[in-house]
This record gives structure tokens, sequence and C-alpha cells, in this order.
């Protein structure tokens, strides 16, 4: 087992109108010795917008904005942004996040030369409803019942006249492109898919959808396989690239008698095809045990989403019962160790 240590909350909500129900979830992007977070911040009536804050070293907050740094502007993000993450690709840095309406929650894109200067790219992922989705993927094979189980019920609720389309979220870009494309991960519950292969994002037009969701078998990372991410996974920390692979610290999710528990995981995913897993823990990386995420908005969650990696220590992330942001830190030789370990028999 590998040892994580738990080094307590690093942010909590404040008074601020903006930050007043929670913060939690952060992108996470280390410059120098500085530590840049871009975090979910939660007001009344569950409205999302992202705030910031800087760390000298992993964990010291020495700048803190009393306003959000991005917030709501368009129709698709009306009802909130929400869960960033944040890479640099060339000399662009890319923040993906949930944009969510009321009534759909997808992925969409900003791009920044400074990262305080944001251009909004809009909606990434596929526009398309649960009905298409599955008739597209089922073209060639039947698709895993729980596709049905997570996702069809949504076009069953009254939503007064506005179109539901699928949920997808997680969208995850690699911090650089590989076989000098443009690659990312995104997810449609239960599995963690990928995109590969873009020159550009302007790529991403509905007819590239329609064939990408005609190879959906081809497109799935991971899928759910142990005890602890049994009901569905998605996409945690941007990938982070060593020599035996890109390590991707991800969400399991599993049920249980006190609802979903939400822990941190982590796989390997081969370097010029990281279509391809090489290995994964078969037990959580960490989980929910401490009171900051057994108790809160949402209890009994780890959402990690970020990571920093000072030395051979990487410092984790993650949203903590859907109400404040911790940190964790994990040796990474040693992660990796065990990780080699694990590695898949077919590989």
């Amino acid at each position: 087992m590998i040892e994580v240590t738990k080094l307590g909350i690093l942010l909590e909500k404040t008074t601020r109108d903006f930050e007043n129900e929670g913060v939690l979830n952060p992108a996470v992007i280390k410059v120098g010795d500085d530590v840049h977070v871009f975090y979910r911040a939660v007001s009344k009536g569950n409205y999302s917008s992202i705030g910031y804050c800087k760390l000298s070293g992993p964990t010291k907050v020495v700048d803190r904005l009393e306003v959000p740094l991005l917030s709501m502007e368009f129709s698709y993000e009306s009802h909130g942004i929400e869960d960033p993450r944040i890479t640099k690709i060339d000399d662009l840095y890319f923040m993906t996040y949930t944009a969510f309406d009321g009534v759909n929650a997808m992925g969409a894109l900003a791009t920044s030369a400074d990262m305080i200067h944001w251009d909004k790219k809009g909606i990434i992922v596929p526009k398309i409803t649960y009905d298409e989705f599955r008739v597209l993927a089922e073209t060639k094979r039947a698709i895993n019942i729980k596709y049905l189980r997570y996702n069809a019920h949504q076009q069953n609720v009254d939503k007064e006249g506005e179109q539901v389309y699928l949920w997808d979220k997680n969208v995850i870009f690699f911090p650089r492109r590989i076989n000098g494309k443009l690659c990312f991960l995104h997810r449609i519950r239960p599995d963690i898919q990928i995109v590969v292969a873009l020159n550009n994002i302007t790529e991403l037009t509905q007819e590239f959808w329609h064939d990408y969701f005609l190879q959906m078998d081809d497109c799935i990372v991971l899928s759910p396989k142990y005890d602890h991410e049994v009901s569905y996974i998605g996409g945690g920390a941007t990938p982070i690239e060593t020599e035996h692979g890109w390590l991707l610290i991800y969400h399991g999710v599993h049920d249980s008698i006190k609802g979903y528990v939400y822990c941190a995981c982590a796989a390997l995913l081969d370097l010029n095809n990281p279509q391809k897993e090489i290995s994964r823990l078969p037990y959580p990386l960490f989980k929910p045990e401490a009171e900051w995420e057994l108790k809160g908005e949402v209890n009994n969650v780890c959402f990690p989403t970020g990571t920093a990696l000072f030395g051979d220590k990487l410092y984790i992330y993650y949203g903590a019962a859907d109400e404040r942001i911790a940190v964790a830190s994990v040796c990474l030789s040693d992660l990796l160790k065990e990780l080699i370990l694990n590695i898949k028999k077919d590989v």
C-alpha cells in the first residue's frame, strides 16, 4: 500500500457572496515555486464561478482574489462555471470547465496567454441527446447498460421545453501535443473516454462527434474495474508525464448504504498511445476518512482535480465533501513503483 499524507484543509468558504456556500475542485498549475489555484466557488442557489489564489510552495496561501476570476457570461453557463482543470500547451494555457445552464452540464474551454485574461471558446463536447448517442455508439455492438442507467433518465425529466443533451464532463487536456496532436480526456458516465489527434479545437464539429461515437469502443480509456470504483469513474488532475507513462490521478465512485463514496485513484497510460492503459492501483490512493471529507455539502467525497510536483513529492489538491479544498501528498517514485507492480498482463 502507498503511504499518503493528508495535510488538511487548504481553503474554506468565506462570507464573500460568490463563495459563501463552498469552495472545491481546484485546477492547479505550478510555475516556478508558485502554485496557481483556480477553484470552483459556490454562492447561494448553487451558482458557481471560478475563484483564484496563489500559493508559495505547495501549501502557503499568499494571495487570494476577493472577486471571481471567471463568472457566468453566456447562456450555456448561465447556472454556473464548475470544476476547472488547467494545463499549458505550447505557449497557451488551456482551462476546461463544466458549463451548466440549469439543464445541461457540458465541457467548455477558455484559453489565456497570461492566466489573467481569458478567452472563452464555448462548449467543446458534443450537443447530442442520449438517444442519438446510443444509436451511434451501438452501431457495432451494445454499449454497457450503465450508460442507460446514468444518462438516459435525464430525458424523462420535465425541463420546461429545454433541449436535453448527454452530459459530458471532466474535460482534461494532456499537457503537450502527442505525436504532434492535441489530446484530451472527457467523461460520459460510467467510463473515461479520450479524444486524440486534433490539430486544432475547431475540428470538434458535430460531424467529428458523429464519427467519434461510431468508434465508441476505441475511445474508452478506463472503465470501472475494482470495488472502490464499481459505480463509475471520471478524470481528475491533468496527466503527469513520467518515464513509465502518463500518470493519471482520477476519481472512482462506489455506492454504499450512506450514498456514493468518492475516492482518489491512480493509473498509468502509454506515453505515445494514451488510449492504452498500462496499469492502475487495485485499491484507492486515498478515500474519505477525515471529518472534512466525511461531512459537508455532499458527504464522503475526495475529488482530486489538481497536482503540483516538488522534487519527488507529489501534492494532490482535491475537493473535500464538496465544501472545501484539501491537500494530500505522496512520494511519486513510490507511487510509480506500486503501479509498475500492477501492470496489466496483456501490456
